[in-house]
Formats: C-alpha cells, sequence, structure tokens
C-alpha cells in the first residue's frame, strides 16, 4: 500500500523560511517522479513544483520559481520541499504526491496524472 506522510508545515512570518518532508512507503520510490501540489483557503488544487525520480530534473509553478526547491533523498525515501521568502498567499494545505507514469514526465503535468497522494501539512504564512 503506498503511504505518504507529510511533516514540517507551520506558522512562519512573512519572508520566513520552512521545508516540508513527504516520507513515503509501499513503493519502489526511486522509480517514480514525485510532486508537490497546495491547496489554499477556498480555492482549488494548484500544482506546485516536480523532480524526477533520479533528482536531476525540476520543474516549478511560476508563483514559486525562485523561491522554492524541490529536492529528493532516495536512500532515505523522503521528498523535501524548501521554502524561502514566504508570502501570505503561499498559505495553504501542501501535499506530496507520486507521478502515476513512472520515472519521468513528459509533457506539463497534470493534477490527474498523480495517483496517490499524501494526507497534506497546513503552512500559514502570517504575521
Amino acid at each position: 500500500e503506498v503511504q505518504l506522510v507529510e511533516s514540517g508545515g507551520g506558522l512562519v512570518q512573512p519572508g520566513g523560511s520552512l521545508r516540508l518532508s513527504c516520507a513515503a512507503s509501499g513503493f519502489t520510490f526511486s522509480s517514480y517522479a514525485m510532486s508537490w501540489v497546495r491547496q489554499a483557503p477556498g480555492k482549488g488544487l494548484e500544482w506546485v513544483s516536480i523532480i524526477n525520480s533520479g533528482g536531476g530534473r525540476t520543474n516549478y509553478a511560476d508563483s514559486v520559481k525562485g523561491r522554492f526547491t524541490i529536492s529528493r533523498d532516495n536512500a532515505k525515501n523522503t521528498l523535501y520541499l524548501q521554502m524561502n521568502s514566504l508570502k501570505p498567499e503561499d498559505t495553504a494545505v501542501y501535499y506530496c504526491a507520486k507521478y502515476t507514469y513512472g520515472r519521468n514526465w513528459y509533457s506539463p503535468p497534470k493534477l490527474t496524472d498523480f495517483g496517490s497522494w499524501g494526507q497534506g501539512t497546513q503552512v500559514t504564512v502570517s504575521s
């Protein structure tokens, strides 16, 4: 059974930083691209970032480019999201998700491309 467990969320002031983690189990983590997706209060899901299975290729939504960094440690079966220069509009529940189609992506990922999701971790950016 695929399990994805996020952690590291919390309350942070604007301009601050947080590092999210996602512990994966129940599948061969190193064989799948992984992603972060978020949902702000009262809004729909927004794709944030994706990383290929080996960690050498990444992509970001324009809204977080230059501020967020996705990474992974395949030895620890863990996905990360380093979030810097946080803004109030980054307030959301952040989910990690497993890319259904394997190691890499070949077109802009869609939310329907992710078949397994964690329970989410809340990030609140406020003074």
